[in-house]
């Protein structure tokens, strides 16, 4: 396959995990923030939407990662740490809502590795 090719699928799948991200964050984290039990527990959110990625990464990872995530994390005062709780997510959350954020998180990443990986094998001159 060619580089263009490959980065075609690339863009492609950044593309869907954009409309994922949009989905996501209306159906589920609009949710989970007008909950007066989970609105502090999203994690800090840097920029806006930031909690939308907190929240799919913490939902899409496996309970015994994000529990050594959260066992090593720096407590910024309140309970609220820089990533969300989730133990708290996924009492809140339905079987829909963990699958949605298993499906874009995961494109989400691959998609940013792989064009990231293909740019630099072209600049490595893998591809002439």
């Amino acid at each position: 396959m060619s580089f263009s090719t490959l980065l075609g699928v690339a863009v492609a799948m950044m593309f869907v995990s954009a409309i994922l991200f949009v989905i996501f964050g209306q159906v589920t984290v609009r949710k989970l923030r007008k909950n007066p039990e989970t609105r502090d527990e999203l994690g800090i959110e840097f920029i806006s939407g930031w909690d939308v990625f907190n929240v799919a990464g913490a939902l899409a990872l496996p309970k015994a990662i994000t529990r050594r995530i959260k066992r090593n994390s720096i407590s910024m005062g309140m309970g609220q740490g820089f990533e969300a709780d989730p133990d708290i997510l996924y009492k809140h959350t339905t079987v829909f809502d963990r699958v949605l954020a298993r499906v874009f998180y995961t494109l989400y990443i691959f998609s940013g590795l792989g064009g990231i990986i293909l740019v630099l094998l072209n600049w490595f001159g893998v591809f002439d």
